[in-house]
């Protein structure tokens, strides 16, 4: 069974950073429910550069609530806890592996679609107070995943997640994550991505150039 745990919301906040100012919205707290589920975002949240976050393919970023004791074996001098990585959702029983892109799930009266892997910026580097820590979060393939908001509603802690359509492409997150870090050069795989209509089209017009290369 697929269940959301927890929710977690945070408008940008400034911070100090190598000596220079910074918005981040990485920031979240945790929220009761019900949360109101709208095209961009959930209710109370707010994404800061939006060149790089959030729009409709990155309305929620969803984190599989399994990898935290990966990282707390892994990295002994952090404390994880949901919503550490700035996730909106902290999830049950659906990881990177088995997640695909365009497949829509029920949570609550919403309807969320995987999009895409999160790729983290420097931010998540501050959040956890080591610049390297970006490179370790893209070397476990535990990115979690952004949904687009296929409808409107509302969500709570505790919801079961239902999925009610899966994408025929079936290409995993985790597919996804492997083209741009250790499998560059798969052309099978790259023709897959291309091929799967519910990739944003940036990734595919990334993966297309390589594949050209």
């Amino acid at each position: 069974m697929i269940k959301l745990l927890s929710i977690h919301v945070g408008k940008p906040k400034e911070i100090l950073h190598q000596g220079k100012s910074t918005t981040t919205g990485i920031f979240k707290e945790k929220v009761d429910g019900p949360v109101r589920v709208d095209r961009l975002n959930l209710e109370g949240d707010q994404q800061a550069d939006l060149t790089v976050h959030g729009g409709p393919d990155k309305a929620v970023y969803a984190y599989p609530v399994e990898h935290y004791s990966y990282w707390r074996t892994t990295r002994e001098d952090l404390i994880f806890a949901p919503g550490v990585f700035g996730e909106n959702l902290s999830i049950e029983g659906l990881n990177e592996d088995e997640a695909c892109i365009g497949d829509q799930y029920k949570i609550g009266t919403a309807v969320l679609a995987i999009t895409s892997p999160r790729m983290p910026c420097f931010k998540l580097g501050i959040k956890m107070k080591d610049p390297k820590f970006v490179k370790d979060f893209m070397q476990a393939q535990r990115t979690g995943f952004y949904f687009k908001v296929a409808r409107e509603g509302a969500i709570n802690s505790g919801d079961p997640i239902e999925k009610i359509k899966s994408d025929p492409q079936r290409l995993t997150v985790n597919e996804v994550v492997r083209l741009y870090t250790t499998d560059k050069e798969n052309k099978a795989l790259l023709q897959k991505a291309m091929d799967t209509s519910s990739l944003p089209q940036d990734w595919r017009d990334f993966f297309s150039k390589r594949l050209r290369h």
